[in-house]
């Protein structure tokens, strides 16, 4: 893995504990990469499949505090109703971890990059906590407008890091679109790529490929409620093979030879359908 030479600091231009550390670091003469961050300033990543969806998402964005990894929570007002963050405890890549090849050291893993979380503080009831602040919700934030993401695809990717570089070799959307987002009215007559799902799904590399199921109950044409086993070419990304499962993955796939035939198997649930696992054999050629 390639180190880093330099620390990086995200700042912000008025905050007097940003000038503080930049201080004593300079004192120190220890390099640093500076990011100057503006907290009020929109992220990037907002829903802009329109102009008004866009205009709704700003909206709602404005109510929350944002910045750079580690913004810690704010104190819940009727003005900030806490921080939003991706990729805490709902985000990135999460439990089901991810796969390495040993022979290339490309490392594939899944993520979700619409996984919102808000952190707000509040004062505690009386007798139930001896901190001064703790963190919680009031009520339920509405994340979404009209039934879509606040946040623009894609929702999950896969993607590919070489460990001896740290570079990203590909990066793709993972998942069968979301049924409320191909029949959204808000989206009628628009043409929407490949967005991925906004959920957890593990991964398997194999010699040649990633295998990675879709993690949402999803319609399926031709086959009804569901989801997709999908296949990857591992090199490049692209998806080389799919087959349908009556149920979306709860569980990373894994894969094993039986009598010269081999096989992959996985747990899958959710909606109506309960736990099970399911087996695939590979075709010979």
């Amino acid at each position: 893995m390639a180190r880093r030479s330099v620390m990086t600091l995200f700042s912000a231009p008025n905050d007097p504990w940003s000038h503080r550390t930049r201080l004593v670091l300079a004192e120190k003469g220890i390099a640093i990469e500076l990011v100057n961050c503006d907290q009020h300033k929109l992220p990037e990543d907002l829903l802009d499949f329109t102009p008004d969806l866009r205009a709704e998402a700003e909206k709602i964005a404005a109510r929350y505090k944002f910045g750079p990894i580690f913004t810690p929570p704010v104190v819940h007002t009727d003005n900030q109703l806490g921080t939003l963050t991706l990729g805490t405890t709902a985000g990135g890549t999460n439990w089901p971890g991810g796969s390495y090849d040993p022979e290339t050291h490309i490392f594939y893993v899944e993520a979700c990059n619409a996984c919102l979380m808000v952190m707000s503080l509040f004062k505690p009831q009386p007798g139930a906590s001896d901190m001064n602040w703790v963190e919680g919700h009031i009520g339920r934030e509405e994340l979404d407008i009209q039934g879509l993401p606040l946040i623009k695809p894609p929702y999950g990717t896969i993607t590919a890091i070489n460990l001896d570089t740290g570079e990203f070799v590909w990066q793709i959307p993972h998942g069968s679109t979301p049924d409320e987002i191909r029949n959204s009215p808000a989206l009628k007559g628009l043409t929407i790529p490949p967005t991925g799902q906004p959920f957890h799904a593990g991964t398997l590399v194999t010699k040649t490929l990633v295998i990675s199921g879709d993690p949402l109950v999803t319609t399926i044409p031709g086959h009804g409620k569901g989801g997709m086993l999908h296949a990857y070419d591992k090199a490049t990304g692209k998806e080389v093979g799919a087959v349908y499962m009556p149920a979306p993955q709860s569980g990373s796939p894994m894969t094993y030879m039986l009598n010269g035939k081999q096989y992959i198997v996985l747990a899958i649930s959710g909606g109506t359908f309960s736990g099970e696992y399911i087996a695939f054999r590979l075709p010979k050629d």
